[in-house]
């Protein structure tokens, strides 16, 4: 990857409002989620994907269409567009929409694809679903475009993209992902997740892309409400995340380790 792509902060203030972006993904994790790479009950996992599927998957085309109507900074807008696109269509790498390709993971586990249709969440769900919607169209343009492009689509690996020495997102061979070789599921389901890491992998440039939105455009003035916004969202997402790994059976053992409750 060329030095010269990476967004610089120009100063220390951008440094700083850097740092604390990051120091958000570092935490995007939960302690379940090592439990639905195997240990959920397969027939416990419709509810995950459920889930999953309602809160960002299926409206996250139209958090990034919230955005992209606000934003008047015609380099974000252009990206936010193009993504929203793909998203929608597939048109320019997945070839079908994106929550489609999604819901052939579920329905190579045998689901009744109807189930996704209705889903009924829980209340941390709902609130954080909610979140998604209020910070994406009614917040400064620049929070949304932290909450789409950072937030939903990013990964506690984000400081890879600047340091080639930071752990990167571990990528197994498909063959060796989780649910081929814990639940049995075809690789061809999992073609959502070959477009996004060929998305991820392609010099990076997605990511990049993301970083650059924030680190060139965001004024000095709204860097404060962009960080609070991203601790907001990632508040939410483990409160829901809790929800989730109760309504799954997963409990959290003394040794901050996930375990199948017996329910």
């Amino acid at each position: 990857m060329s030095d010269k792509k990476k967004p610089r902060p120009r100063d220390r203030a951008a440094e700083l409002f850097r740092e604390r972006l990051l120091d958000i993904m570092e935490n995007k994790f939960h302690w379940s989620d090592p439990a639905f790479a195997g240990l959920v009950p397969k027939d416990r996992m419709v509810l995950h994907f459920q889930n999953e599927y309602e809160v960002f998957v299926k409206p996250f085309p139209d958090y990034m269409e919230n955005v992209a109507k606000r934003c008047p900074v015609r380099e974000v807008k252009d990206d936010l567009e193009s993504n929203m696109e793909e998203e929608r269509t597939g048109i320019h790498y997945a070839g079908r929409p994106h929550p489609e390709l999604f819901l052939e993971i579920p329905k190579a586990f045998g689901f009744d694809l109807e189930g996704f249709e209705s889903v009924q969440l829980g209340p941390a769900g709902r609130t954080y679903k909610a979140y998604l919607g209020y910070a994406t169209l009614l917040y400064p343009w620049e929070v949304g475009v932290a909450i789409t492009t950072l937030f939903l689509e990013g990964n506690k690996y984000e400081r890879s993209v600047f340091d080639p020495d930071a752990p990167k997102r571990p990528e197994p061979p498909l063959e060796e992902h989780p649910l081929v070789t814990h639940y049995g599921i075809p690789v061809a389901a999992l073609e959502l997740v070959r477009i996004h890491r060929e998305l991820d992998s392609a010099d990076g440039e997605h990511r990049l892309a993301a970083w650059r939105m924030l680190l060139d455009h965001v004024s000095e003035e709204q860097r404060d409400a962009v960080v609070q916004g991203m601790e907001k969202a990632l508040l939410l997402w483990r409160r829901w995340r809790e929800e989730v790994a109760a309504l799954c059976g997963i409990v959290k053992g003394d040794d901050g380790q996930p375990y199948l409750a017996d329910i």
